[in-house]
């Protein structure tokens, strides 16, 4: 196995850092690494910011489902999926008159244009997250940056054509989050499949049951599954407030 192979078999999440900060040119690689991901049409649909004041990180560990290791983290970034840098440039350009000279509907962003943007954001901050892997930097996703949209559009001044799509906390883990066993993954052949979609058969769902980690607070783990995530309050929260970031989309 070659050493890019082993940092993408290693790479856990990690929620407790050492009080170390980043040194200045592990910032610049980690984000050269997010620049150099992949991207639609080499358009970049995202923005990255950069989260260095504590009193906006100390919010958002809070808003993000009360999670206080967000404010600990030495580095945080929020990657945007972001079309208005682009429509502001279309509108700068003079496009609208274009399109009326060529008698052209001139269209402003829809649902397609978020799900390529929010593609793009999600490329690179996964590249960033292995880039920082490698410099021995652990990493952290925050999906919960999606819930609460009014308030982290207030606090981030986000325009109307982006979304924030994830946050992502960086740092030196410690020891303890060193020794903490990375979490398993289903079987493969749960999860790949030739050629096209197949769905599950009850035998093959079993054994995805038996792969689940299973609290014992339900009858089964498919229950257990169904209450703390899916139907969780702070799920509920998320498609609300992701309904109310589509309108400014459709």
């Amino acid at each position: 196995m070659n050493e890019t192979l082993k940092v993408i078999a290693n790479r856990k999440s990690v929620r407790a850092y050492e009080p170390l900060p980043l040194s200045p040119e592990q910032r610049k690689a980690i984000m050269h690494a997010a620049m150099r991901a992949p991207t639609g049409g080499n358009m970049m649909l995202y923005s990255i910011l950069d989260l260095e004041d504590q009193a906006i990180k100390d919010r958002l560990a809070v808003t993000c489902d009360n999670q206080p290791f967000i404010a600990q983290a030495p580095m945080v970034l929020l990657f945007l999926a972001d079309y208005q840098r682009w429509f502001d440039f279309f509108q700068h350009s003079g496009v609208e008159a274009l399109c009326q000279a060529k008698g052209i509907a001139f269209r402003r962003p829809q649902e397609g244009d978020l799900m390529l943007a929010i593609s793009d954001a999600l490329i690179a901050a996964h590249t960033a997250v292995i880039a920082a892997e490698s410099l021995g930097i652990g990493s952290c996703y925050i999906g919960d940056i999606m819930e609460n949209f009014e308030v982290h559009r207030d606090l981030l001044h986000l325009p109307e054509y982006t979304f924030p799509i994830a946050m992502v906390c960086f740092g030196f883990p410690t020891e303890q989050q060193k020794r903490r066993p990375r979490p398993g993954r289903y079987p493969e052949d749960l999860i790949v499949f030739k050629n096209g979609y197949r769905r599950l058969t009850a035998v093959e769902l079993d054994v995805m049951a038996a792969s689940t980690q299973d609290s014992g607070e339900t009858l089964n783990v498919g229950q257990q599954i169904y209450l703390r995530k899916f139907a969780s309050d702070f799920m509920l929260e998320m498609n609300r407030s992701v309904r109310a970031v589509l309108k400014n989309w459709q």
